[in-house]
C-alpha cells in the first residue's frame, strides 16, 4: 500500500485486495457518490497517472470537491496544485489560505507547506516566528522535513541565536527519519567533527532518494574536497544524477 492508499484509505475500500483496474473503479464509483476519501485519493492517481491517464486539471477539480467537505490532504494538495501551476494557473494567495486551513486543521503536510511560504514571504508577509511554530507543529507529528528546517532555524539563526548543537540534534532526527536534506545536513555536521566515515555514510544514505538536481549540485561541492572518500562519493553522485549510477 503506498503512502497514499494508506492516508485517504476509506474504510469501505480494501485496496491491497483489489487490482488496480478494479481498485481505481471502486475509487471511482465512491468519488463519484461523494466520498471525500477517494476523491482525495482519485485526485492522486490523477496527478501520478496510476491506473489513470495523467490528468492534473482532473486532479484539481477531485482534491476540490473533496476539499469543500473540509478533507485535510485535499486541502494540501489543493494547495500544492495553486503553488505549482498543476491544472491551474499558479495562484499563491489561494495557496496559501489552503494550506493555512489545512495545517489548523492539524496535518503535518500542510504544517510544512505553509511554513513553507510563511518563511520565504511568499503570498504574505514573511514571518520567521510563524513558520518556525508550524515546522514544530509538524515535526512533533513525526514530519522529517520539518526536523531539518527546525535544523536549519537554529544553524542559521533565523529569528534566533546560532545553536549548533540544537541544530545538529534536529540534523539527526531528521536523517534517521529518512529525510535526504536532513542526511545531508547531518553528514556536514559529522564531518566538521572529523567523523569522515559516518559523514560518508549518511551522504550515501541520501543518494537513494535525493533528486537528480540535488545529487548534481552536492557532487560538485563534494568534488571539490580534499577529503577522498567525500570525491569518491561525490562522483557516485555525479553519476546517478546523470543516470549512469
Amino acid at each position: 500500500m503506498s503512502l497514499h492508499e494508506a492516508v485517504f484509505l476509506a474504510p469501505a475500500l480494501k485496496l491491497a485486495e483489489l487490482s488496480q483496474e478494479e481498485a481505481v473503479y471502486q475509487i471511482t464509483r465512491l468519488a463519484e457518490n461523494g466520498n471525500a476519501d477517494a476523491q482525495a485519493l482519485l485526485g492522486q492517481y490523477c496527478l501520478d497517472g496510476r491506473g489513470v491517464d495523467r490528468d492534473a486539471t482532473q486532479a484539481l477539480n477531485w482534491f476540490r470537491l473533496a476539499a469543500q467537505q473540509g478533507h485535510l490532504m485535499a486541502l494540501n494538495m489543493l494547495g500544492r496544485c495553486q503553488e505549482n501551476g498543476w491544472g491551474c494557473v499558479p495562484d499563491i494567495s489561494a495557496a496559501l489560505t489552503n494550506y493555512r486551513r489545512a495545517a489548523e486543521g492539524g496535518l503535518d503536510w500542510a504544517q510544512y507547506n505553509y511554513a513553507n511560504l510563511l518563511r520565504m514571504g511568499r503570498g504574505t508577509a514573511p514571518d520567521t516566528l510563524a513558520a518556525f511554530d508550524f515546522y514544530r507543529k509538524a515535526a512533533a507529528q513525526g514530519h522529517a522535513g520539518a526536523m531539518n528546517m527546525l535544523g536549519r532555524f537554529h544553524h542559521e539563526g533565523w529569528g534566533m541565536e546560532v545553536n549548533e548543537a540544537e541544530a545538529a540534534q534536529w540534523y539527526r532526527q531528521a536523517a534517521e527519519a529518512g529525510d535526504f536534506r536532513g542526511q545531508i545536513s547531518y553528514a556536514g555536521v559529522l564531518a566538521e567533527l572529523g567523523k569522515m566515515t559516518e559523514s560518508v555514510a549518511w551522504l550515501r544514505e541520501a543518494m537513494k532518494t535525493a533528486t537528480p538536481a540535488v545529487l548534481e549540485g552536492l557532487s560538485q561541492q563534494l568534488l571539490q574536497s580534499p577529503e577522498k572518500s567525500f570525491r569518491e562519493v561525490g562522483e557516485e553522485m555525479r553519476k546517478k544524477a546523470r543516470g549512469r549510477g
